[in-house]
């Protein structure tokens, strides 16, 4: 399952009410918890993050207080007592198993102790796999058989979207364009290893002139050099944009060809823009080059819609009425 279509299902699961606790799987580092926030922070959804791991069973079951010579169990204060909102249990299997036996009632029952999860509540929980090299207990099969399961992994396309939307670098978005295979490769001899979530850490140290080094890993980032110092051969893009490219030839190094792609779509946020680098990629590269600054613009340009308009629409219209170029995404749409 792809980042996006994990956030899919769980936009679904909301949006129905159903309230069926996920287990989501995944290498470290590729968004999990990210998605859950984002995806409760669109339907205005509070999360409580719990860390199993971190907690005594008295921390979730509560404290025995007596009272009229009866105990009774006083629940903690960072469990939700009312309203909606999503309870999340990261790294769930790194809690040793008597924690986890803990959090099968919980689950379960939606009940732990005295204490009763609210009837608003979304119940997700997170961990890594054994092969991830984490330090994770085996889930017990009745707690498994509570969850369902999601399994996720990394995936350029679904990290493009959210790189594109947050005005990452340039260059760390062409570059990994031009080597997907470097957006994840967890390496367990080296503390610091190319992730989504190390990507995102890389740039912010490019945007502030720092080494990526020590997010990503000395490898990544001197391939990530190298490719920085072909980009000196771009063509210029505001020529392109603006219409007036027609004497520039696109490039024949692959990865100038994606950080030229790349430079068109983080430039091309007017409809005007869009349309004229996608006429100028039709006729001066190969399709394959057209297709991906449309699925990239595409994207950027339906969330300016959401400020500033009609963006997406506007280039649709302009498509419309442009026969040739239209015809164009036409066959490429044919052969993809």
């Amino acid at each position: 399952m792809k980042p996006a279509e994990l956030a899919a299902f769980l936009e679904g699961l909301i949006a129905q009410n159903l309230k069926l606790s996920c287990m989501i799987w995944g290498p470290p580092g590729i968004g999990k918890s990210s998605i859950v926030a984002q995806t409760a922070a669109a339907h205005n959804l509070p999360v409580i993050d719990l860390r199993l791991s971190q907690l005594a069973p008295t921390d979730l079951r509560g404290l025995p207080v007596a009272r009229n010579g009866v105990s009774r169990w006083y629940p903690p204060e960072f469990l939700p007592r009312r309203g909606k909102g999503v309870l999340f249990l990261d790294e769930i299997n790194l809690a040793p198993p008597v924690m986890q036996g803990m959090a099968q009632q919980l689950i379960l029952d939606r009940k732990v102790g005295s204490y009763t999860v609210p009837a608003g509540w979304f119940i997700f929980a997170a961990g890594n796999r054994k092969e991830d090299r984490a330090s994770v207990f085996d889930m017990p099969a009745p707690l498994a058989n509570r969850f369902l399961h999601l399994d996720v992994a990394a995936d350029l396309e679904s990290f493009k979207a959210y790189a594109l939307t947050r005005a990452f670098p340039e260059a760390i978005i062409a570059f990994l364009a031009f080597r997907p295979a470097l957006l994840h490769r967890l390496d367990a001899q080296q503390p610091a290893w190319p992730s989504p979530r190390s990507w995102e850490m890389a740039a912010r140290l490019y945007a502030a002139g720092l080494d990526i080094a020590p997010a990503v890993g000395a490898a990544a980032a001197h391939e990530f050099d190298a490719f920085l110092s072909q980009l000196g051969d771009l063509p210029d893009l505001e020529r392109i944009l603006s219409g007036a490219g027609d004497t520039l030839a696109f490039p024949a190094e692959p990865s100038i060809g994606y950080a030229t792609v790349t430079g068109l779509t983080l430039r091309a946020q007017t409809a005007a823009r869009a349309h004229q680098a996608l006429r100028w990629l039709a006729a001066k590269a190969e399709p394959e080059w057209a297709q991906l600054f449309a699925t990239d613009s595409f994207t950027l340009l339906r969330r300016i819609e959401t400020k500033d308009g009609d963006a997406f629409m506007a280039l649709q219209r302009l498509i419309a009425g442009d026969e040739a170029l239209g015809r164009f995404l036409a066959d490429v749409a044919s052969l993809a």
